[in-house]
């Protein structure tokens, strides 16, 4: 199986309706996977999903959620100091916390609370179904795009030390700095656009609306074209 270009790159920045459109010109970038056994993907919840249930649809594989929660600074929760993946997981921003002098109680304290938010995702997406088992498997995450690249770092680290044969990482957009350092842990990063002047994932997207937990259980429920996964 050809693997795809590291970076796939488009000279003008591309825009897309949506999230679900996003997915369909990604899997358009991933079509050296189409059909291959023993492909898995798995969104990001909560915006990844609908892309990559679009992806996973396209190329006929497995498809399932991968959460990630970004660990926000105190009193600054919008700014991320690290994120926490499944599996508990932990990638922290050394620089971020050092500088704002965060304390490792303070760190201690958000990784407990953002833990239990994942744990009760975790059961409210799956129903009780177990996750599908990465191993020996070529491991696609999805999001919906990247800015730091920390969540996706997390999931990538995560999902390697689950045993995959091979970990990609696949986005919409994102800046080719991001890119880049995902590129050094994941065996491919195939990104369908990295703007010259990029400022947030919601610029190239008319409709960014956030993504419920409701709209994450239906795609989970929704067949795609890949092989049964029980």
């Amino acid at each position: 199986m050809d693997r795809p270009s590291r970076f796939l790159r488009r000279t003008a920045t591309r825009r897309f309706r949506d999230r679900r459109e996003a997915g369909r010109v990604l899997a358009d970038a991933l079509a050296s996977y189409r059909a291959a056994s023993g492909v898995l993907v798995l969104g990001l919840a909560r915006g990844g999903v609908p892309v990559a249930w679009e992806v996973a649809s396209a190329i006929g594989a497995d498809f399932d959620v991968f959460l990630v929660r970004k660990l926000g600074v105190p009193h600054w929760p919008e700014l991320a100091m690290g994120a926490l993946a499944s599996g508990g997981r932990v990638v922290m921003n050394d620089d971020v916390v050092a500088s704002l002098h965060i304390t490792d109680q303070q760190v201690r304290a958000v990784i407990d609370s953002e833990t239990a938010e994942l744990e009760r995702r975790e059961q409210a997406y799956r129903c009780g179904r177990p996750a599908i088992d990465p191993r020996g498997r070529v491991v696609i995450l999805v999001d919906d795009g990247i800015a730091t690249g920390a969540s996706m770092l997390a999931a990538v680290r995560a999902v390697r030390s689950g045993g995959p044969q091979s970990v990609v990482v696949a986005v919409p957009v994102g800046p080719l700095s991001a890119c880049r350092q995902l590129s050094a842990e994941a065996d491919d990063v195939v990104c369908a656009t990295m703007p010259a002047a990029f400022e947030a994932v919601g610029q190239v997207y008319a409709d960014f609306h956030q993504v419920s937990d409701d709209e994450v259980r239906q795609l989970l429920a929704t067949p795609t074209s890949g092989a049964p996964t029980d």
